[in-house]
């Protein structure tokens, strides 16, 4: 094949992606192999990618490729997540710009349109990473409403209800506005913000006397129920059992009392709103108060809010603030921090709200999750371990999980109603499963399918997600198959810290309650991508590129090279482009060698020289120890470094070391042994560096020599790791020291390199002299002769070797020394002008710092000792 002088990732990485999917590389079966699986952290199937999914699959993909180098049946699991709140949003605005609305659809009209949505755009991201050579076992591709899939997340909650663990209770949780439903706890995104704190009168009934309270929310007046006073505090105490009168709506509300209350807060006074907020909530159950709901399901009021119905919950707070203080209500405002809770998804204000949701009791299912990772026995491996702390302080304070979401898009609840009670219903698989245990539930035998109802809600995505290393080997319907017994539990799980909680933990618990065992041996955990300045990449912000621009510009293997480089395991990533540069200058650089290699004329009756022997066996000891580098970083995770081990040893050690060795006088052909050595070195080279820049890699595996689909890069046999001769890399170190020094000599002295030198040596520290023909060919000495005694002329140390190489006029093209030394005389000159001007200019003296004259003063002795130098030196020539 010819060789072309350029490589173009354009042309290449296309090619081989199709090649290795055409030859099913990917694709993994059980067999006698060592298994090696990983599951991908299935993306939204709404989608497309971004530098987080960036850097987390190409780290995946070099895992994976790895494993598969060494042999390991090797099996990436890729997949998609319905993700219930952002599809549904997605839909939701689809249709409306259709003239749709939702609430005008039945469900299953409504489901139509979902589908229809996800069969259009849920497949994007995972076209996308293959642009990016992520080496996935795509006939294995699942989706979380999989019919399988489905059925498994059902049979887990029938499984986990008949158990006694999943329960309906009438709760306060977080609810989403915007969504439309309830979220987890862990859902639930904190963050501080200036808000106001309003100082509200409520009169006093039968009395002129009006009590205070401080609130941040002065809207949710209409749902208190009661006005709390500390028994301790004295200041109040004259008002025990005594009855308040709530502004506005004018509802006559009870003053209780009780410790809870903080005497310090605001007034030290607090209004009960149960419905609103938790800790009222348990106040209210406490004193046995009235709970009144004065939201919709959009956070606008309903009839409770008086003339307020319909208006937005922060349209009211502006507009009731204002009629409190027309009315005489409102004593003062002041600025307030509050800790505001956010949807994780749609960034709306979480609003409290007691509502009946379907709950998993948590205590008893967390205790192997928390011993698997943090016991003395643990079998799970956080990558850092900084995380266990993190980890731990989850697990020990978790609290039940709210699993039901009112949405349509998604599992929806197996339990079905067969009447109007709370406990009016069944849990079952199916609707006639429901049937026959509504028939003994009711004794009644006249029930049919017709009677029973399902539960509107959906269960939260992460209940379906937390199945995912079980369920894609379909090892919760079929527990005892094949592929679940080999593949599970899986090695490496890569994936954000962001969602330890919502799905690594999670797993974690499903793997033990579901197979007795850890679902995976390590956890590494990424760090976020940020950008030069440390802010999160993001859309909104606009300081996030277009990946696959980024591929289009640098290559995909350029790209995942500057990623690497910029990701410190575990740490977040400061990403710069630039990096992506090195990444395709580096492949770059790979091809020129290549090339240069190719290009050598072979003649087979040459002998070996032994500069080439030596070099190679050099070159094959180092290998050997950057190959040991380089597994022990995979061990690790520390993939940047092993990414930096193999950029050295190829950059450094073959290219700019062992071919400048190797490689023939100009015009004149290499012998063979030296050449096919070179190819050797050169094809371990691309095995180490195949799972990093896989298509770079491939593509000069291929133009070596004609290469059969089973001797194809990418299952080709990893090198193993050798004893090697490590007193030859120390020797070598000493010796590229040594030839530095001469080359730094020609340089000062400006001696052309075709012009041959003499080097004496004293002294023969760490077997210089095993290398001096390497020494001679690589810095033109026309000999090396080693002395007792110094002579004169240039001369450098390296260690307790003293090197000395003769000076004289014919090694130096005297007229253009002369030229070089009176420019650098001028630009002394002329600088030594500007330092003196300033010197001598008296307003500068007297106003400038100490510390800046000194300086000064310093720049005028130095470039007067330069000039001094300069002269000297041209009075010698």
């Amino acid at each position: 094949m010819t060789i072309p002088s350029k490589y173009d990732a354009s042309q290449v990485e296309g090619k081989w992606y199709e090649y290795w999917m055409k030859h099913n590389y990917f694709h993994s079966t059980p067999d006698e192999r060592e298994p090696y699986t990983i599951v991908i952290p299935p993306p939204n199937v709404t989608g497309v990618l971004h530098m987080g999914h960036m850097l987390n699959n190409t780290i995946q993909d070099v895992l994976i490729r790895h494993a598969r180098l060494l042999g390991k049946n090797a099996c990436w699991i890729p997949g998609t997540d319905h993700a219930s709140i952002a599809t549904e949003a997605k839909v939701v605005a689809k249709l409306k710009e259709q003239r749709i609305n939702k609430n005008d659809l039945t469900r299953e009209e409504f489901l139509a349109h979902a589908w229809e949505w996800k069969n259009e755009y849920g497949g994007i991201i995972l076209e996308q990473l293959k642009k990016l050579g992520a080496s996935c076992d795509w006939d294995r591709t699942a989706f979380t409403m999989d019919p399988a899939m489905s059925e498994s997340v059902i049979k887990v909650f029938v499984n986990l209800y008949n158990k006694g663990l999943i329960y309906r209770g009438f709760r306060m949780v977080n609810w989403d506005p915007e969504a439309k439903t309830t979220l987890s706890d862990e859902e639930v995104i904190y963050e501080e913000k200036q808000g106001n704190l309003y100082f509200i009168n409520y009169k006093i009934l039968d009395s002129q006397e009006t009590l205070t309270i401080a609130t941040t929310r002065p809207e949710t007046i209409f749902g208190d129920t009661a006005i709390c006073i500390n028994p301790k505090d004295q200041r109040f105490s004259h008002l025990k059992g005594k009855k308040a009168i709530v502004p506005i709506c004018n509802r006559i509300i009870p003053i209780i009392e009780d410790e809870y209350v903080d005497v310090e807060f605001g007034t030290g006074c607090l209004k009960v709103t149960p419905a609103h907020d938790v800790n009222d909530k348990t106040l209210g159950e406490k004193h046995h108060l009235e709970v009144i709901d004065i939201f919709n399901d959009d956070a606008t009021l309903n009839s409770f809010g008086l003339h307020y119905q319909s208006k937005d919950r922060y349209v009211v707070r502006k507009e009731i603030t204002k009629e409190l203080e027309n009315l005489g209500f409102l004593l003062k405002t002041e600025q307030h921090i509050n800790k505001i809770g956010t949807s994780e998804r749609t960034k709306a204000v979480i609003e409290p709200r007691l509502s009946d949701q379907w709950f998993l009791k948590m205590e008893d299912l967390v205790k192997p999750a928390i011993d698997s990772v943090l016991g003395e026995n643990s079998e799970i491996n956080l990558v850092p371990k900084k995380f266990d702390n993190t980890y731990r302080h989850w697990m020990e304070n978790i609290r039940d999980w709210n699993i039901s979401r009112q949405l349509w898009w998604g599992h929806q609840i197996p339990a079905y109603y067969f009447g109007e009670g709370k406990e009016d219903f069944v849990v079952a698989e199916n609707i006639e499963d429901a049937l026959v245990l509504a028939k003994e539930k009711t004794k009644n035998q006249h029930l049919t399918t017709k009677n029973l109802k399902q539960d509107n809600d959906v269960l939260d995505t992460w209940f379906s997600s937390w199945l995912w290393p079980i369920s894609v080997f379909d090892g919760i319907r079929n527990p005892e198959n094949k592929e679940i017994k080999y593949y599970y539990p899986t090695n490496d799980l890569v994936t954000g810290p962001d969602i330890l909680f919502f799905w690594v933990a999670r797993m974690i618990i499903a793997g033990y309650e579901y197979r007795g065992e850890k679902p995976f041996k390590n956890v590494y955990l990424t760090g976020l991508v940020r950008d030069k300045q440390r802010r999160k990449m993001s859309k909104s912000i606009g300081n996030s590129p277009d990946a696959l621009k980024l591929i289009d510009d640098y290559g995909a293997d350029g790209v995942r090279v500057g990623l690497l480089l910029s990701s410190a395991a575990g740490n977040d990533l400061m990403f710069d482009e630039e990096l992506c540069q090195q990444g395709k200058a580096f492949a770059n650089k790979i091809w020129n060698a290549f090339r240069l290699i190719k290009g050598w004329e072979i003649d087979a009756n040459l002998a070996q020289p032994n500069t080439a022997k030596i070099g190679l066996e050099w070159y094959e000891a180092k290998f050997q120890k950057s190959l040991s580098e380089i597994e022990d970083h995979f061990s690790k995770y520390r993939l940047s470094n092993a990414l930096m081990s193999v950029y050295k040893l190829i950059i450094d050690d073959f290219s700019s070391w062992l071919l400048e060795i190797v490689k023939p006088t100009y015009l004149q052909p290499i012998d063979k042994i030296t050449f096919n050595k070179v190819i050797e070195m050169l094809e371990n080279n691309l095995k180490i560096l195949h799972p990093f820049m896989p298509f770079l890699t491939e593509e000069i595996w291929q133009h070596i020599t004609e290469r059969t689909p089973e001797e194809a890069l990418i299952i080709v046999k990893y090198p193993i790791i050798k004893k090697y001769n490590s007193e030859i890399i120390i020797d070598f170190d000493f010796v590229t020291n040594v030839i530095s020094g001469i080359r730094t000599i020609r340089k000062e002295q400006n001696i052309s390199f075709k012009d041959a030198i003499e080097l004496f040596v004293i002294g023969n520290e760490n077997n210089a002299a095993f290398f001096d023909e390497i020494i001679q060919k690589l810095t033109n000495i026309s000999q090396i002769q080693y002395i007792s005694e110094k002579v004169e002329g240039a001369s450098f140390r390296v260690k307790s070797n003293e090197y000395f190489v003769p000076i004289s006029n014919s090694n130096i093209d005297i007229e253009a020394e002369k030229v070089k030394l009176q420019e650098e005389l001028k630009r002394a000159e002329g600088f030594l002008v500007s330092v003196q001007k300033k010197l001598s200019n008296e307003r500068f003296v007297s106003s400038a710092p100490e510390k800046v004259i000194a300086l000064e003063r310093k720049k005028e002795a130095d470039t007067l000792a330069k000039i001094d130098m300069i002269k000297s030196s041209l009075s010698n020539l």
